[in-house]
């Protein structure tokens, strides 16, 4: 299936300001960036035609792919003066580079990449910034016995906060971690069929339009992942990430493991 990804917004948590120009999903973890480690996810489960969103800073991720040097992350040798590659990245993906406004919703762009599916009943999206380990051809398997017309990822709340029940009078009754709650949140990861673009207004957004239509509808699904996912929304989480790669620990790098 063709894989849309939204790698268009200001991403202001992860910049250190106006001066800073990087768009968030090129924000390196080890050699590579961002939105290289969630394609290299989806072709290792044989997604290899990439619809990418641009908008902000869309020149950095097209300079990226044009001068694209596959030694980076390839063993390689050098002999009579020529590089011969011992592995590639991306010789056999497809990206179609699509400029879909600085400012628009992320259902907008989807709305304005459309045509770029073609005849396909059923795409992959996501939001070109969250690292997993999930099982993708087990989370589509899911999604088309359940009948639905798109479905999520969803994970166990991430936040370090508690939540606190008090009374009226003030008393605290109780205090519990988020992450110990019985809620899932948005992870990310979607699964969607055509019918998608029905629900979505000129404007809009993907998830409160869209799939806040089709939850009330009980045509939603939800995959349940509890293994490794991590966002990467600010400096500290790109740099946990950044350190997880340095350290050899990298779960969501599928590819590498037997």
């Amino acid at each position: 299936m063709k894989v849309v990804l939204f790698c268009g917004g200001y991403g202001m948590r992860m910049r250190g300001g106006s001066g800073d120009v990087v768009p968030k999903p090129m924000q390196l973890v080890g050699p590579r960036p961002l939105l290289w480690h969630v394609m290299r996810y989806y072709a290792h489960f044989g997604h290899t035609e990439f619809v990418l969103c641009l908008g902000y800073g869309a020149e950095h991720i097209k300079n990226f792919f044009l001068t694209y040097q596959e030694t980076a992350s390839n063993d390689f040798v050098i002999r009579d003066g020529r590089v011969e590659l011992l592995g590639a990245d991306i010789s056999d993906w497809t990206i179609t580079f699509v400029d879909t406004g600085v400012e628009s919703a992320i259902g907008e762009r989807l709305r304005r990449v459309r045509a770029h599916l073609g005849g396909d009943e059923y795409f992959l999206a996501n939001y070109a910034d969250v690292l997993t380990d999930a099982p993708l051809d087990t989370m589509i398997e899911r999604f088309h016995a359940s009948g639905a017309a798109a479905s999520m990822m969803v994970v166990p709340p991430q936040s370090s906060f508690h939540c606190v029940d008090i009374s009226d009078g003030g008393e605290i009754k109780d205090i519990i971690p988020v992450a110990r709650m019985p809620l899932w949140e948005n992870g990310g990861y979607f699964v969607l069929s055509q019918e998608i673009f029905d629900l979505l207004p000129p404007g809009g957004d993907l998830v409160e339009d869209a799939c806040g239509t089709l939850a009330g509808q009980g045509r939603l699904f939800g995959y349940r992942h509890l293994g490794f996912w991590k966002p990467a929304d600010t400096f500290k989480e790109r740099a946990e990430l950044d350190d997880a790669y340095r350290n050899g620990s990298r779960p969501w790098m599928v590819w590498e493991q037997a």
